[in-house]
């Protein structure tokens, strides 16, 4: 029965073949089929007959087989390390692809060989194309492609023992999730087989476990602390490198925006063709089986025009009569190829646009209009009235020119101004009002997304453009600016424009210079932190060798778990995924009180972890004047938090004696001072704002610590009475419940059981009840609107708020909260980064700001105004915003981090 039949389709399908992973299978299953010459024809033998087969069982009309093509794709440039383990393509192998690609066409379907993408990308975006018009069936076996699943999308191995055949139904029992979360869970485990690392020690059962509370990357990555330690030390160091693992996994869906069904109708055979190709490389029971199905089916087999080894790319799929006449050269204008980056080619009776790009020698009038801008190693891109321009050249003389002849243009689009601010200080002279940055608008509108380069840009927004435009161009100022006129109205109906305007694109500039100012390292002071701690390693270790009677391998988890649990007899009850013992940092505590070794296990692990994560690097990252420079990351996270990345100074060590130490490593030069000023639980000052709750609010107003005064509400004492304890458990509720901690977490934290947890929350719920009332109707304009706003107008859409899987609503519910309360403190910082960066007196003093970790700024100053400075930027800090509590900024300064931080 075919599938059509056993699926209950009201149409024919779209078969699509993934070609290459059953060519790979077949060479591999039958090695010793050769023609008698010892031409090899395994993997063309079995391909063809599971060929056969389809024509045979299925009657395909529409189909397409797809191969991967030669060379590498985006995903080698993203990850060098991309399958880089995988020896090279067998010669055998390499030698049937051409007459497989020949025998395919022959059998009536059309094969398309990728360039700079895999077949697998080819299949998603066909299917993506063509579901919502008629069923799709994808043969394949890769797993891949399960992401593609969908309500009218099925993955057929038809070549295993046992068919197998995955609905989108059959995945969601198999796997617990959906199939758009596929390749956030690969980014998870990874992929041996593709060198994909993914995050160590998190296999299939605990990668299920995260995205069971976690749906995406995104919620993981935003709701981190909301995770238990041991899992927080094994998600953490690897939070930013998942996001790439992920595009690695993810299948593009954008490369066949035009295709047509008709293009893979399935043409009939030519028999006496494909009967002598089936004779030329001995395939007699093929032959056989095609003669018996040809007079089965009883009517004459005429053959249609052959379209075999069509070569596609995703920048273009032109064929060569497609190709355009070079540029007119025109007045002041010299041509440049007019095919240097064309369009997507139009089908057959479908006019295409031509993308020429000339070369400008004289700059015309801008005056008035909108311009797109972007960068080129050849120069300068202009994008402006429907045509594109090259300005060749980036000295500082053309710069100039250039940017004076835009000043009067309207509006100044780029894909990012920060690149173009980074490129040369000279864009600062096109006025604010005039600058539109095109992924900063998106990033407004989506926060939610992760990628906001031009290809996603257009997949996401490509039915607003007003023109035919290329995705694929590495620099295209026409793209830009058709994507900021669409972007420029969907910020203003969302009412983002002055969010925009007086919030974040203020802040690129500030973000520039600091970046390019960087922060300075003690060399001497790293080296000397180095050795001590590699003191420490070499004592502990040794000590850690003795205890156990042997040495070993302390980086080895298997060979810790024979020295603690075989040697030494410590019972523990927890498994890794894969069924050894654990030994991980939460078991290792609770063993802390058996043995001695194990506190001195842990404390190993502390010092590997600063050896291997920034004492050995961080010189490694600084220029040739010993500075580092950190990137300040504007769009990746739903909250408005600013991350840094390239190094990640974000995530600097600051508590305890190692903390001190190493921030001590972060220096002034000669004569200056590094000047810390930190707001102070800014995030419960703005609840305090926001709930109305009298006593947050007077708690702040008369300068009370707000964990003791709280405790002391909780616990019906005076504030003096208050123990240590007591004041720890109201620090972690009040922390924790802007987190989104649930009992379980809070118990754990406290120390208590679940029903302790949960009481203990309704007691802090009864005495502060304008907090229970905010909470609440945050929820409710969550689930009414969809979504939720900080103070500065920022939104984060929450489309799980209102869903029927209560995993998924809970997670929405603590992004709500989360988001309103830390979103609007990330506004606040950069109000006051803005308000610093800006500030007239700080500028005469010499001042600069060369970092920001959260709540904190660091400022780089002449010593001699170090005292002027440090009150100049507390008194802005505090000032920047009016709210019903003081903002109250703790500052220090020093010649180094450490003896400067608050």
């Amino acid at each position: 029965m075919s599938l059509k039949s056993r699926l209950g389709l009201d149409s024919d399908p779209v078969f699509l073949i993934d070609g290459t992973s059953f060519l790979y299978r077949a060479f591999y299953a039958f090695p010793d089929l050769k023609r008698s010459d010892g031409f090899p024809t395994n993997a063309l033998f079995i391909v063809l007959r599971l060929l056969l087969r389809l024509h045979r069982e299925e009657h395909p009309q529409y189909a397409g087989f797809f191969l991967d093509g030669p060379g590498p794709t985006f995903r080698h440039e993203l990850f060098t390390p991309y399958k880089a383990q995988r020896p090279k393509t067998p010669e055998p192998l390499v030698q049937q692809i051409k007459p497989l690609i020949h025998g395919v066409g022959l059998f009536g379907l059309t094969t398309q060989v990728s360039a700079g993408v895999e077949a697998d990308d080819l299949i998603a975006s066909l299917c993506d194309r063509f579901k919502a018009e008629r069923p799709v069936v994808i043969v394949g076996s890769d797993k891949d492609l399960l992401q593609c699943l969908d309500d009218n999308v099925v993955l057929w191995d038809p070549g295993v023992k046992n068919e197998k055949l995955v609905t989108k139904d059959v995945f969601y029992q198999e796997q617990a999730m959906a199939p758009g979360q596929w390749p956030d869970f690969q980014a998870l485990t990874g992929d041996s087989t593709d060198n994909i690392p993914g995050i160590p020690g998190v296999g299939p059962k605990t990668a299920k476990s995260l995205m069971q509370r976690f749906p995406s990357l995104e919620a993981l990555r935003d709701n981190v602390g909301m995770l238990s330690p041991r899992e927080q030390k094994k998600v953490e160091p690897s939070l930013e490198d998942i996001f790439t693992y992920r595009e690695l996994t993810r299948l593009r869906t954008d490369l066949h925006p035009d295709a047509r069904l008709e293009e893979y109708r399935c043409r009939q055979w030519d028999q006496p063709l494909l009967q002598a190709f089936l004779r030329q490389y001995e395939f007699r029971s093929l032959e056989r089986e095609m003669a018996t199905l040809a007079m089965a089916e009883k009517k004459p087999i005429p053959v249609g025009p052959l379209r075999q080894g069509e070569l596609l790319s995703p920048q273009s799929r032109k064929s060569p009569q497609e190709k355009s006449p070079k540029a007119k050269k025109t007045e002041n204008h010299e041509p440049v190829d007019a095919n240097i980056s064309a369009g997507p080619a139009g089908h057959e009776g479908r006019p295409t646009r031509e993308h020429i790009v000339e070369r400008m020698t004289v700059l015309p009038d801008f005056a008035g209009k909108r311009v797109g801008v972007a960068v080129t190693a050849e120069g300068w891109l202009l994008g402006v009235e429907g045509r594109e321009w090259l300005w060749p050249g980036m000295s500082e003389e053309e710069t100039q020119e250039l940017v004076d002849a835009l000043r009067s243009a309207s509006m100044v689009a780029a894909h990012s101004w920060k690149t173009l601010l980074a490129e040369h200080a000279y864009w600062t002279m096109v006025s604010m009002d005039r600058r539109f940055d095109v992924s900063l608008a998106a990033y407004l509108l989506q926060p939610e997304e992760r990628d906001y380069s031009p290809p996603a840009l257009v997949r996401r927004y490509g039915h607003q453009l007003t023109d035919l435009v290329s995705a694929e161009e590495p620099a295209s100022a026409l793209l830009t600016l058709h994507l900021a006129e669409s972007l420029h109205d969907s910020v203003a109906q969302a009412g983002f424009a002055k969010l925009i305007a007086t919030l974040e694109m203020p802040l690129i500039p500030v973000l520039v210079d600091m970046e390019q100012a960087g922060v300075l390292l003690d060399q001497h002071a790293l080296g000397a932190f180095l050795d001590e701690v590699q003191e420490g390693l070499e004592r502990l270790s040794q000590s850690i060798f003795q205890r156990a009677g042997t040495s070993f391998n302390l980086r080895s988890s298997q060979q810790l778990a024979e020295v603690l649990f075989e040697r030494l007899g410590l019972k523990t009850g927890r498994k890794t995924p894969g069924g050894g013992r654990s030994t991980s940092v939460d078991v290792l505590e609770r063993l802390a009180p058996e043995h001695p070794i194990v506190p001195e296990i842990l404390e190993y692990r502390k010092l590997e972890k600063l050896r291997s994560t920034y004492l050995e690097p961080l010189p490694r990252l600084a220029d040739k004047t010993g500075r580092v420079h950190t990137t300040f990351n504007q769009l990746t996270t739903a909250t408005g938090r600013l991350s840094s990345s390239n190094p990640n100074l974000q995530n600097i060590p600051i508590r305890g004696e190692q903390g001190r130490r190493m921030r001590a490593c972060f220096t002034a030069p000669p004569g200056h001072q590094l000047i810390s000023a930190d707001y102070s639980q800014i995030e419960l000052r703005v609840l305090a704002h926001l709930s109305k709750d009298a006593h947050l609010r007077d708690l702040f107003a008369r300068g009370v610590d707000v964990h003791t005064g709280t405790a002391a509400l909780l616990f019906a004492k005076d504030p003096e009475q208050v123990t240590a304890e007591e004041r720890r458990k109201a620090k972690t509720i009040n922390f924790g419940l802007l987190y989104g901690m649930g009992p379980q977490k809070l118990g754990r934290e406290l120390g208590i059981n679940q029903q302790q947890a949960k009481d203990f929350m309704a007691l802090y719920f009864n005495r502060l009840q304008k907090v229970r009332d905010f909470y609440e109707e945050v929820m409710t304009k969550a689930k009414d609107q969809g979504a939720v706003f900080t103070l500065a107008g920022r939104r984060r859409t929450l489309p799980d708020i209102n869903s029927r899987n209560d995993n998924l609503a809970q997670i929405a519910r603590r992004m709500a909260i989360n988001t309103v309360v830390q979103g609007s403190a990330a506004d606040i910082i950069k109000m006051a980064m803005i308000q610093v960066h800006g500030d007239e007196m700080l500028r005469a003093a010499n001042a600069r700001m060369v970092l920001q970790v959260h709540d904190e700024l660091l400022l780089e100053v002449p010593e001699a105004e170090g005292q002027r400075v440090g009150e100049r930027v507390a008194e802005l800090m505090a000032s920047v915003v009016q709210l019903d509590v003081p903002l109250v900024v703790d500052w220090g300064r020093g010649p180094n981090w450490a003896t400067g931080h608050a």
